[in-house]
């Protein structure tokens, strides 16, 4: 009988998933030596190898990627147990895994967090901010509770609730503070600045203005909402902002800040987790203490 063991399969797990020994020990918090030699006598054990060792990162072997696959099940399963003993607890307490899009991060999570803080004191809150489909995964694969993001997602296994409804502005030079607000048709002909691949604000944007990423345009585009102001203020084309990023990314630009006639582009952010999740009521309750917390910053909000 093979007596694998929990830290054996979370190590292993890091290790298929980041695909490189350093960045897998330091998400366990072990030594690289301690994790290579878990993963040697884990292998041994089985008597059948799970890795292919290159010269900068390792992939899985077929039989490896089986392993992960039912290994992944296992951990998966032994969170919901750990979530069901807590979701009988009166008050939430322990670990809670929170992913956020990086469009939302710096300008929600100090006001949310204090709201946390205050109403969970006990609360281990472990943020993680990247972009919408590895949040996705990361609750798909159990890794994360729950995430923060545009919303609908459209996963049948997730339950989503919003958060709130925000516009986007148009952020131009100061110099054109004057002109009137253009139109979807009319910004479609401007440099539009926009944010790379990946990120959902960038569809938002695509979509308001009826552009396709394909289509062909004078590109330029950037990693964070803070760059996009950068390339306003120094003259090179325009771009879009969520409403909840203005006060903080204008503050020390020479921009000026329209709002669109009519029909404004908003979009909703919820919070969304598996539908499976025992920690489902205790998550409403987070949701709600999150949208306490958005209604404290200093924008026009809209009714979703």
């Amino acid at each position: 009988m093979i007596n694998l063991n929990f830290k054996q399969l979370r190590y292993f797990e890091a290790l298929a998933r980041f695909g490189h020994f350093g960045r897998a020990a330091d998400s366990c918090a072990i030594s690289q030596p301690a994790l290579s030699l878990q993963i040697k006598d884990l292998e041994a054990m089985l008597g059948s190898a799970l890795f292919e060792r290159g010269p900068r990162q390792v992939t899985l072997t077929s039989f490896g990627e089986e392993f992960a696959r039912r290994a992944r099940e296992i951990l998966h399963a032994v969170d919901e147990l750990g979530d069901f003993a807590r979701a009988s607890r009166e008050r939430l307490v322990g670990r809670l895994r929170l992913g956020i899009i990086p469009t939302v991060a710096p300008y929600l999570l100090p006001a949310m967090l204090t709201q946390i803080s205050t109403s969970y004191p006990d609360l281990d809150l472990q943020i993680r901010e990247t972009l919408t489909p590895k949040l996705i995964d990361g609750l798909s694969e159990g890794r994360l509770d729950a995430a923060i993001v545009a919303i609908p997602v459209s996963e049948p296994a997730f339950a989503e609730t919003p958060l709130m409804t925000e516009s986007f502005v148009l952020i131009r030079p100061r110099k054109d503070a004057a002109k009137p607000a253009p139109s979807a048709e009319h910004l479609r002909e401007m440099r539009l600045l926009l944010l790379e691949e990946g990120h959902c604000f960038r569809d938002q944007a695509l979509s308001f203005c009826a552009m396709h990423s394909a289509a062909p345009r004078e590109l330029l585009d950037a990693s964070s909402l803070s760059t996009l102001v950068q390339l306003v203020d120094s003259g090179l084309g325009v771009t879009l902002l969520p409403d909840m990023a203005v006060p903080v990314e204008t503050r020390s630009a020479a921009v000026s800040v329209t709002r669109f006639q009519g029909a404004e582009p908003t979009r909703t952010i919820g919070m969304v987790w598996r539908k499976t999740n025992p920690l489902t009521a205790q998550l409403n309750e987070i949701a709600a203490l999150i949208r306490s917390a958005a209604l404290t910053l200093p924008i026009r909000h809209v009714a979703s």
